[in-house]
């Protein structure tokens, strides 16, 4: 069912302008169909909501059972050899299976017309994907990308020495697009976990997973970038800052670890970008860590929410408004968080927000980008007012608003 905003006449030109032609391709292999899509999405869209990940400010831990890492020389030419050697072990491939039944049409229904198109009946047809993952409990728990999983009915997980197991989604998290699997196995291997908020562009990374169908491929490069935001690269229901590598990716390397050059996950892979060569993305490890523990848990993750779409106030962007919809808006300011529609009975509409309001702070920390006011929320708690500074027609005013948990939609 699609949610119904409050808008105001006509904005329409500005979410397409600000829109950019990105398309954002998942990495789960295909089978049939692969499961979650392995489809593109539309680049640059806005949301209902308004959360996103921040960073973690606790540095993860290793695990008792972790591969021990060998250390490695930059020097060495052949560090991506060691690193496999100790990781590889803990890299699993993944096939999900669901059964997908077409519904038949009302008209069909009628005993008139069952009489002569006996072929109505309802169908079946399974959609099978594939993807990758990485164990981090010697006692069989995985952590993959929850498009690889989702809405599956049979896991099979798949290890390095070709022993195979059934899995079960212990939970999944599609707003992160984060999962996990558990089996039944002991002593396994695992992988070490390292500090996403320490990466800095250049750094070396080795990604390890399952493209296309080709078990155990390892590629190499570099960390691109870090801290993009899902609408820089065309992932707007999603609420993750990305890592970008060149180290190559593709179809099947969904869920696999993005390492450093010791061999400790510092990412999962998720996403290329379609018609692209070297921008891949990856989940942050911390941000991944934070999730699987709130999976793992309580089975679920609850996003703080508040039920707005927005935009970079700009110049030009003023100046627009100000002249097709001045009789009702007036825009003094060309800098803050434009509020463009708000979702009817979120915590937004509740606290009296309008479309036409602009941010300008948050528990007193100034705004300027949607991203900005994502991270913020996103750090908040669900229930705990926060303080948000607006200039509406020109006044300045302080409103109250209580996040509630992000009401998440699952496509059939």
């Amino acid at each position: 069912m699609k949610t119904t905003v409050h808008n105001i006449d006509s904005w329409d030109w500005l979410l397409s302008k600000m829109a950019k032609n990105v398309k954002l391709m998942l990495l789960s292999g295909v089978a049939v169909v692969s499961l979650g899509g392995c489809g593109l999405l539309p680049g640059k869209t806005f949301e209902n909501s308004v959360n996103q990940p921040g960073t973690v400010d606790s540095k993860t831990s290793n695990s008792e059972s972790a591969i021990a890492l060998s250390p490695i020389s930059s020097g060495d030419p052949n560090f991506v050899v060691g690193v496999v050697k100790n990781v590889g072990g803990a890299v699993v491939r993944i096939d999900s299976a669901r059964t997908i039944t077409s519904r038949v049409p009302d008209e069909f229904n009628d005993p008139f017309f069952r009489r002569y198109f006996r072929d109505s009946q309802p169908r079946q047809r399974v959609e099978r994907g594939s993807g990758s993952g990485f164990i981090i409990s010697s006692s069989g728990q995985i952590l993959t990308n929850s498009h690889v999983v989702d809405g599956a009915d049979k896991v099979t997980v798949t290890l390095k020495d070709g022993r195979t197991f059934d899995g079960r989604v212990l939970g999944e998290d599609p707003v992160t697009d984060v999962a996990v699997i558990k089996i039944d196995a002991n002593n396994l291997p695992t992988v070490s976990l390292g500090n996403s908020d320490v990466l800095q562009p250049g750094e070396a990374v080795i990604a390890i997973g399952n493209p296309l169908g080709l078990n155990n491929t390892v590629t190499s490069g570099i960390i691109s970038a870090t801290d993009r935001s899902s609408s820089d690269i065309g992932a707007s229901d999603k609420r993750v800052d990305y890592l970008q590598t060149d180290a190559a990716i593709n179809p099947g390397n969904s869920g696999g670890p993005l390492l450093n050059a010791r061999g400790q996950v510092i990412g999962m892979n998720t996403a290329i970008l379609r018609n692209a060569q070297g921008l891949g993305f990856a989940i942050p490890i911390n941000t991944v860590q934070k999730i699987s523990q709130e999976l793992i848990t309580k089975g679920r993750v609850d996003h703080p929410y508040l039920g707005v779409q927005m935009v970079s106030l700009t110049p030009e962007i003023k100046d627009r408004i100000n002249e097709r919809f001045g009789d009702r808006i007036t825009l003094t300011t060309d800098k803050g968080v434009l509020l463009v529609r708000i979702v009817p009975n979120s915590p937004a509409a509740e606290a009296g927000l309008r479309p036409g309001d602009v941010i300008q702070q948050i528990n007193n920390q100034s705004v300027t980008k949607p991203e900005e006011v994502q991270r913020i929320l996103e750090k908040s708690q669900i229930g705990n007012p926060l303080s948000v500074q607006i200039e509406r027609n020109g006044q300045i005013t302080q409103v109250t608003v209580s996040p509630a948990p992000l009401p998440v939609q699952r496509e059939n």
